[in-house]
């Protein structure tokens, strides 16, 4: 899973007790119930999890039972999860979980021009971001055997008589949902609240954010913030935003990179065409859609595609809205908003 990317504020006051208030009333003082939150959170797949929704109910149990079965069946980390099984040709199960996260990934690795590739997860492994910032561990006789093995084109999903379902693939080739899991995981938790008819929730997963209705403790909309970009490791805001029945996925740059002798920094984000480091000066990507699966995956991709290819894209997409935060000439931060993400 990608690290955290999104710094989230809430901006509101969080409860899962009864509360009351005084009012005037015929000039007579009453007390009456104001709406209330429920806060729950924990771990999962890495980093946290919080969800505030609107209802008395308490949810953990069921949301540690989903977060467990969608974990089994796609979790790298997780020696006999299924996609572990199918990664090493063994007997393994496609449900649903597995299914839906696997065509949704075959649409955007066919819009991004296979930018966004789940199949890249062993050259991004043999780079080892993380274990020295200052050089290059990998050689290029190792990538180029890697490459062989990476393109989603080259897996493709069948289906037969009974209704059994199996993925075909080159043998060697490694498949990895982490950009895209996470943000499918706050969709089944929104979407799981929905089923027990809440309408109001803001369900949070290491940065990646999906809301319904408003947050009816304050009455006003769901408020997030976005991260300013920081090399030094520190956190704060860039910008506060409102959310309005929508989700937002941002995939950063700036906490994982490698910076050569020349002191050029090049990202944890790989080039799917040639497996090297992509050397860019975009240091984060928010995108905002109506799931949250869909906008973590285009997150990525338009990390690894660059702002022109980006604004290009966008013209006939209008159902993303993007701001991407990145340096110019001088080391100056900049901005651009496309599509006509929120302001604030």
């Amino acid at each position: 899973m990608k690290p955290l990317l999104l710094l989230l504020l809430f901006f509101v006051i969080f409860s899962c007790k009864e509360n009351s208030k005084e009012v005037v009333q015929d000039n007579l003082k009453v007390e009456v119930q104001t709406p209330q939150n429920t806060k729950l959170s924990g771990p999962v797949f890495g980093t946290t999890y919080n969800v505030i929704y609107h209802s008395e109910i308490d949810y953990t149990k069921q949301f540690d039972s989903l977060f467990a079965v969608v974990n089994q069946s796609m979790s790298t980390y997780i020696a006999d999860s299924e996609i572990s099984k199918f990664n090493r040709n063994e007997p393994y199960k496609v449900d649903t979980h597995f299914e839906t996260v696997f065509l949704a990934s075959k649409d955007v690795y066919k819009y991004t021009d296979g930018a966004f590739d789940p199949t890249i997860g062993n050259v991004v492994n043999a780079w080892s971001f993380g274990a020295d910032k200052n050089k290059f561990l990998t050689d290029s006789t190792t990538i180029d055997n890697l490459m062989r093995s990476v393109g989603l084109d080259q897996v493709e999903l069948v289906r037969n008589r009974a209704g059994t379902i199996r993925i075909l693939k080159p043998k060697d080739t490694y498949l990895e949902f982490n950009a895209i899991a996470k943000g499918y995981g706050v969709d089944v938790i929104g979407e799981f609240l929905e089923r027990k008819d809440v309408k109001n929730y803001l369900v949070e997963i290491g940065g990646e954010i999906r809301v319904r209705g408003k947050n009816m403790e304050k009455d006003i909309p769901w408020r997030v913030g976005l991260d300013e970009p920081r090399f030094d490791g520190g956190q704060s805001v860039y910008k506060a935003l409102s959310l309005k029945d929508e989700a937002m996925a941002t995939s950063g740059t700036y906490r994982k990179f490698k910076v050569d002798e020349n002191g050029n920094r090049f990202t944890h984000i790989i080039n799917t065409k040639t497996g090297y480091p992509s050397k860019t000066n975009i240091l984060s990507v928010s995108v905002i859609t109506k799931d949250c699966m869909t906008a973590d995956a285009y997150a990525t991709a338009f990390q690894a595609m660059g702002i022109e290819k980006v604004t290009h894209f966008l013209k006939t997409r209008p159902e993303f809205k993007v701001f991407i935060i990145f340096e110019n000439e001088d080391k100056e931060l900049e901005v651009l908003n496309l599509n006509n993400f929120p302001e604030n």
